[in-house]
């Protein structure tokens, strides 16, 4: 019997490949760029299955073009923004994700920018690593403490509770805003807001972790940010479309934010050149989930997957 012919679009961890290779008649794509609209069309005819990134996008213009043979992808992703839903469930072809698998390599990504926003980490390195380190004072340096201070969530999902359970750590008062208030032995004496808007005026600390959605696009725009205590923290290891970048910009140049961390950008790669001007904005290149652990998890849960939809069987992650 012959093997599910699968694509994968990106080099995913060693120990991914090696166990879809085993399993799979496999196609990787080893120069690992973002495959172009005219691979995932040709793809759909030649494959049963994608393994595709976020990287990769499903719009309605280019799924109009797929072919009879693609019947799954299984993204090694949790979010499915670049994949048109409802597209693909008009050509029958399912769509899963790899959720659970990583919320705490996300949420350290966080605790780090959440760290080194506060504490200008950017500053700190850029003055030691050029050797202008040669004076101190008490007024030099000083930034803003996480102890004791309040820390507002927008997204209490599994991310947002792993950073809330790290947050904890440093003793923070945490509060969230999410779709959903959570029962109690899940939020641990977490504050429940009913809106964002409450939910900002007390949040010294800020991190988003809610998906990309049109409900969610700008959904911290110039008005919200204003409802913040002035001298905040901004932290978004979620999605750039969640933030108007030109009302953050004007908010860091007034001095209402005081500082920012962020791995995830409206344009992906490169980010937005304008926040490079800022030495209070710690950025990182959406690298949230990149740990061994994590990667080899997603990819397997990917597989996992697919290996349930070639049995015969609904795979667990089916949206």
């Amino acid at each position: 019997m012959n093997k599910p012919r699968i694509w994968i679009t990106r080099k995913l961890s060693d120990a991914t490949l090696r166990r879809a290779q085993r399993d799979y008649d496999v196609v990787v794509n080893l120069k690992d760029q973002p495959g172009t609209k005219e691979q995932i069309i040709s793809a759909s005819f030649e494959f049963d299955a994608i393994i595709p990134c976020h990287s990769e996008i499903f719009s309605s213009d280019v799924v109009s073009k797929f072919g009879p043979k693609l019947k799954i992808i299984a993204n090694h992703s949790v979010g499915v923004d670049h994949c048109d839903l409802g597209a693909l469930k008009k050509k029958n072809i399912l769509v899963t994700n790899t959720p659970d698998v990583l919320s705490d390599a996300t949420a350290e990504i966080a605790m780090l920018l959440m760290l080194g926003a506060a504490r200008h980490a950017i500053c700190g390195d850029e003055i030691v690593r050029t050797g202008n380190w040669n004076n101190w004072s008490p007024s030099f340096m000083v930034g803003k403490q996480l102890t004791g201070s309040r820390l507002g969530i927008i997204g209490m999902g599994r991310v947002g509770q792993a950073f809330a359970k790290k947050a904890r750590g440093f003793d923070m008062d945490i509060h969230y805003f999410n779709r959903t208030k959570l029962n109690k032995n899940i939020s641990n004496g977490a504050k429940y807001h009913e809106t964002i808007e409450s939910l900002l005026e007390v949040s010294d600390f800020l991190s988003l972790h809610c998906p990309s959605t049109p409900e969610t696009n700008l959904l911290l725009n110039e008005q919200r940010i204003n409802l913040m205590p002035s001298g905040s923290i901004l932290v978004n290891t979620a999605r750039g479309s969640l933030i108007d970048e030109k009302a953050l910009i004007n908010a860091i140049s007034s001095g209402h934010i005081s500082g920012v961390g962020l791995d995830c950008y409206k344009d992906e790669p490169g980010g937005n050149p304008e926040f490079s001007k800022y030495k209070n904005i710690f950025m990182l290149p959406h690298i949230g989930s990149a740990t061994v652990k994590t990667r080899d998890a997603m990819g397997f849960r990917a597989l996992d997957n697919l290996d349930s939809y070639f049995a015969g069987k609904n795979p667990a992650d089916l949206l």
